[in-house]
């Protein structure tokens, strides 16, 4: 387990402020919240603060405190237990986070971190002399279909090469790393297999003929009253209207039953 620490005291700036833009939108952020839930922007707001100063100080730690109405020790546990927030300066130009995880590994990403201790410094999280660069290993970044892979700021680098980064790093180093497009840096589109489809290249229409053929009625065909739909077809004496009569009715339930033994004897019924 590594002990992720502040950067020394040298280093450290005398205070933090949100500029105007970055003010206003923690305020709207931390608005999102519910009373007494504000501590939940905690994270936003100091992703915010190092997106802005390009790494989390001790100043910026005390001012989101105060903001949030918290312990210094809970933000500071926060910035301190995710690896995502930089406690020390970075490169202003370009941080590298090179991926070490297997499936990079496989592929060459130890070349790729040779290309930075050449380029850059041959120890990880230590700026270049001018400042502007700087590199690390990092665990998976979840584009192992692609790999090797790295990512500068936001962005991610994929299918390289140990000279593809270096032309990366030329690039970022000359502020020109706005002109490189993200994403593979190979000719396959996102995730799609090297070299092109070897499947359904070919463009195929479903057959439809057995959904678009509307069925006909046959012409003598007797249809069925919905309210009869359900029911069970049966000549059986209890189903007979006849003797249906009420019990109330004596006499018409007497009446329906020899109307009913006359109609299956043939005689009309006295």
């Amino acid at each position: 387990m590594s002990v992720r620490r502040l950067a020394e005291d040298q280093f450290q700036p005398t205070g933090f402020a949100f500029n105007a833009e970055n003010s206003a939108w923690a305020e709207k952020t931390i608005q999102k919240y519910p009373a007494g839930r504000q501590q939940s922007a905690v994270i936003p707001l100091l992703m915010r603060a190092q997106e802005q100063d390009g790494w989390v100080t001790r100043a910026c730690i005390e001012k989101i405190a105060d903001m949030l109405d918290m312990a210094y020790i809970r933000v500071l546990e926060v910035a301190t237990f995710y690896t995502q927030f930089q406690l020390k300066p970075v490169g202003t130009k370009a941080h590298i986070q090179v991926c070490g995880t297997t499936p990079c590994m496989l592929r060459g990403s130890e070349a790729l971190m040779d290309v930075c201790r050449h380029k850059i410094h041959h120890d990880p999280l230590t700026p270049n002399e001018s400042g502007t660069l700087s590199w690390e290993e990092v665990e998976c970044q979840g584009a192992c279909v692609n790999a090797p892979m790295v990512i500068i700021f936001k962005d991610a680098y994929e299918d390289l090469t140990p000279e593809r980064l270096e032309e990366i790093i030329d690039t970022f180093e000359a502020g020109k790393g706005d002109t490189i497009k993200p994403g593979p840096q190979i000719d396959r589109h996102l995730s799609a297999p090297i070299g092109g489809l070897t499947t359904l290249t070919e463009e195929t229409r479903p057959d439809r003929s057995n959904l678009d053929k509307k069925e006909e009625a046959a012409p003598d065909a007797v249809q069925t009253p919905p309210s009869n739909a359900a029911r069970a077809k049966t000549d059986a004496p209890e189903t007979d209207p006849k003797l249906k009569t009420p019990a109330t009715e004596p006499k018409a339930a007497e009446a329906n039953v020899k109307a009913s033994e006359s109609e299956n004897s043939g005689k009309t019924p006295k």
